[in-house]
C-alpha cells in the first residue's frame, strides 16, 4: 500500500482520550499511553466546556510535544490552530474537508471518520486528508449505534486507499489481530485501553500487535 508522507506517520495504537474532567488525571493516563507506545493521540472530550477543552488540550500538547508524537484535536478547528497542534479529525459528513484543510494548511494531519463507506473514504481522500478511519468495527460502548465497518472494507482499501487506513470502535486486545491483519495501518483504542490497571502495559501489547 502507498502511504501519503506527511510530518508524522498515522500507524500503530492511536489512543483517543476519554472524558475526563480531571485534567492532572488525563495527563497521567495519556503519559502511560505514550510510554507503553501510543503513537498518536486524538485529544476527545464531548462533556468539556471551552475553559477546560483549551486547558485538557494545552496540557496534552505539551506532553505529545516532548515526546515526539502527534496530538490530534477532534472536530475543533479553532482549538487546533489556537494551540497549533498538530491535525484535525472531524466526521466526513461534518464539513467540507477541502476548506478545512485550505483552513488548517498543508504540514497539519487531516483525518475523516468514514463510517462504513468506501465512498466517504474515497472522497476524503480525494479532498486532501492524511488518514482515513472505520468504524465501529466491533461492538462500541463509547458509540453503541454506530454503523458496523466490516473487516473487508480494511481488505478493500489496500486497493483503493492511499493514505492510512485507521479502524476505531470497540477494539480489544481479542480482536485487533483480526482488523490489523485485514489492513488497519492503525487501531483508536478508548475503553480497552484506559480502564485497566496499568496503561503503559496494555498500551504496549497493542502496540507490539503490529510488530
Amino acid at each position: 500500500m502507498l502511504l501519503k508522507t506527511n510530518k508524522f506517520n498515522i500507524s500503530g495504537l492511536y489512543a483517543v482520550t476519554p472524558d475526563l474532567a480531571n485534567t492532572e488525571q488525563l495527563c497521567s493516563m495519556v503519559q502511560a499511553a505514550i510510554t507503553g507506545g501510543a503513537s498518536v493521540v486524538q485529544y476527545r472530550n464531548k462533556t468539556a466546556d471551552a475553559k477546560l477543552r483549551i486547558a485538557q488540550a494545552q496540557a496534552l500538547l505539551e506532553i505529545c510535544r516532548d515526546s515526539q508524537i502527534p496530538l490530534i484535536i477532534n472536530d475543533h478547528v479553532k482549538l487546533c490552530l489556537a494551540l497549533d497542534a498538530d491535525g484535525i479529525h472531524i466526521g466526513a459528513t461534518d464539513g467540507d474537508l477541502a476548506a478545512v484543510r485550505e483552513r488548517i494548511g498543508a504540514d497539519k494531519i487531516l483525518g475523516a471518520s468514514c463510517y462504513n463507506r468506501m465512498d466517504l473514504a474515497l472522497h476524503a481522500q480525494e479532498q486532501g486528508v492524511d488518514y482515513v478511519a472505520f468504524g465501529a468495527c466491533f461492538n462500541s460502548d463509547t458509540k453503541p449505534n454506530a454503523p458496523k465497518a466490516e473487516l473487508s472494507l480494511f481488505t478493500q482499501a489496500q486497493t483503493n486507499i492511499k493514505v492510512p487506513v485507521v479502524g476505531i470502535g470497540g477494539i480489544t486486545l481479542d480482536n485487533a489481530p483480526s482488523l490489523i491483519a485485514a489492513g488497519a495501518y492503525s487501531i483508536a483504542v478508548i475503553n480497552a485501553l484506559w480502564n485497566t490497571p496499568d496503561i503503559a502495559e496494555t498500551a504496549q501489547k497493542f502496540s507490539n500487535l503490529f510488530n
